[in-house]
């Protein structure tokens, strides 16, 4: 028999790391290492995700076949922070110091980190960074052909990149260079909102249908947009490329306004801001595509980068008509990155051959249901335990009216979205629902909306969407005569950012929804990830339980286990009270 060919992707040192296996091409396993050490958006090597991978799939170091890291550190350092560095000196002293000091104790020793903590032999391979954004589309699209866009805040030099993909390889034709970053202005507009970089730019995109866009005339003074879908920034704005700060003092006089301060008051000032920074990305990336159609002709469109996580430009351009069938890679991100460079070298060094598309990401860890037992019995939690059927109808009675359950199930989902597994789920059809996940659950910003997970078969009675969605990463509007129907996930202008459901992707998650529909009438529920601010996406049977007894959910669905919030010690009760005053409420 022939040994099989198992190739592991890394990312890291940057945001997001991640790790990827591949068993003959195939994911077998694909990990943020943020879950594993829960630090949010952990950047360190993803040790933990790769001991993951080897023990989920039974082998060692030693059955490796080759490594490979998402992108080219040394080109990047050597070729484009120094150059650019010395290009604005003495202006970029502060930032020369902090990537001296960044890049000499880890990030030009990355082989050598790979060799050292994994103890390999073997080869290494490195394939540019906005080349593993392509791969990890094109090769996951099932598409036999596609034009490729990637767009993010930067690789090693492109922030943005054409491309064309045939058969089994594709070629980047066209790239846009840093400074110049449509990543790295929305990332700068963030910023000056009082948003975390790197981290809160999905709050800057559900802040802007409480705005209208009346600042496009200044988001054009900010970048120069070309016919060809092209851009140059105007970078008198911008400080990012010399400085430890996204912007100054030039873009608080065009805006005639401060930065706001983080946690500070949100004005419709702030909120008109996000609304005509929505607009212009809307109109930068239909534009792209356009251009890459025009370049790379194809039906078919594959989109990845950081950037391809902004779900409404994605609807904008599904809308467009432009392309019969769009794939966004459901871990657009640096995380995307690990499974990008491992699918590139499959294809290129091994000669492999396509897979299907790729139809879910339920490709992390999971937990038998006796680890769960032992568990809740250390720690002295009772439940109720029922069988597989009877868990579905209980919960699905559960989730009619105001209760908010955390749903544990199966394997971990790869990629920023929970998307049924590691889910907090309650009622659509409850408006107050959305004040009390936001404020009680999850001690966040209350203007922020939740998605809706709906069965694939009903989505054009709820939708203006006419396919699967599965990953959350197309915005699409309720229908007029629903909006009332479902008003926990109906945002403020009439839209909602859709997972579709069907039973092949996650049969127990699919089935708690049909059961509920059942009694309800309803084919849609609130889904949103299960976690509270500034904490990773649990992991564990024990970050789960951590989390429902830190915050005032009602229920916690573990398997087929059962645990009812009022039902517990009161001392065990009490633990929310702690958690709210640890994160205030908004």
């Amino acid at each position: 028999m022939t040994k099989p060919i198992y190739i592991l992707g890394i990312s890291c040192y940057y945001h997001d790391s991640a790790a990827v296996l591949l068993k003959d091409g195939e994911v077998i396993f694909a990990a943020q290492e943020e879950r594993f050490t829960r630090d949010k958006q952990d950047d360190s090597f993803p040790m933990r995700s790769i001991e993951a991978a080897f023990a989920h799939a039974g082998i060692t170091i030693n059955d490796i076949s080759a490594i490979g890291f998402y992108e080219k550190p040394l080109l990047k350092f050597f070729d484009r922070i120094l150059q650019i560095t010395f290009s604005v000196w003495p202006r970029g002293l502060i930032q020369y110091h902090a990537a001296m000091q960044e890049w000499m104790q880890k990030k030009l020793w990355i082989p050598h980190h790979i060799k050292k903590n994994l103890n390999y032999k073997g080869d290494i391979f490195f394939v540019r960074h906005h080349e593993s954004h392509a791969a990890s589309s094109y090769f996951c699209s099932g598409f036999p052909d596609a034009a490729i866009v990637t767009v993010d805040g930067v690789g090693e030099w492109a922030t943005t990149t054409i491309g064309h993909g045939k058969g089994n390889d594709f070629s980047l034709v066209k790239e846009i260079h840093y400074p110049h970053s449509l990543g790295l202005l929305y990332s700068a507009l963030t910023y000056y909102l009082g948003f975390r970089v790197n981290s809160a730019e999905y709050k800057v995109m559900g802040l802007a249908p409480y705005g209208e866009p009346k600042y496009m005339k200044e988001m054009h003074e900010l970048v120069d947009i070309k016919e060809d879908g092209s851009f140059r920034l105007n970078l008198k704005y911008f400080t990012y490329h010399y400085g430890m700060r996204m912007t100054g003092r030039a873009i608080e006089k065009l805006f005639k306004a401060p930065r706001r301060t983080p946690e500070a008051k949100l004005e419709q000032f702030h909120k008109d801001v996000a609304a005509s920074l929505q607009k212009l990305t809307d109109e930068m990336m239909l534009a792209m595509a356009r251009h890459a159609k025009k370049i790379c002709p194809s039906d078919y469109l594959c989109l990845a980068g950081g950037v391809a996580l902004n779900c409404v430009a994605n609807g904008k351009i599904l809308k467009s008509g432009l392309y019969k069938d769009i794939f966004i890679q459901p871990a657009a991100g640096d995380a995307g990155g690990a499974l990008g460079v491992a699918l590139a070298i499959w294809h290129r060094q091994f000669n492999g051959k396509r897979l299907p598309r790729m139809e879910h990401v339920y490709l992390g860890d999971d937990y038998s249901m006796e680890s769960i037992r032992e568990l809740l019995k250390k720690r002295n939690i009772p439940y109720e335990e029922f069988s597989d059927q009877k868990i579905i109808e209980e919960t699905a009675k559960l989730l009619e009216g105001e209760n908010v359950i955390g749903w544990f199930q199966g394997r971990m989902e790869y990629g920023p979205r929970s998307l049924g597994n590691r889910s907090i789920i309650a009622d659509a059809r409850n408006r107050e629902n959305w004040q009390k996940v936001n404020l009680k659950i999850k001690f966040r910003e209350s203007f922020r909306p939740f998605a809706p997970t709906v069965l694939e078969e009903h989505t054009k009675d709820y939708f203006d969407l006419d396919r699967e969605s599965p990953y959350m990463l197309l915005v699409a509007d309720v229908h007029p005569n629903k909006r009332s129907e479902i008003p926990a996930v109906t945002h403020v202008d009439g839209s909602a950012r859709i997972q579709t459901i069907n039973r092949a992707q996650n049969a127990k998650y699919y089935d708690l929804i049909k059961a509920f529909k059942q009694r309800s009438g309803c084919a849609v529920i609130i889904n949103t990830s299960f976690n509270v601010r500034g904490e990773p996406i649990v992991r564990s049977p024990e970050d789960a339980l951590n989390c429902f007894l830190g915050t005032y959910m009602d229920y916690l669905v573990l398997g087929n286990i059962l645990l009812k919030k009022s039902a517990l010690p009161a001392e065990l009760r009490e633990k929310q009270e702690e958690y709210a005053g640890k994160f205030g409420q908004d």
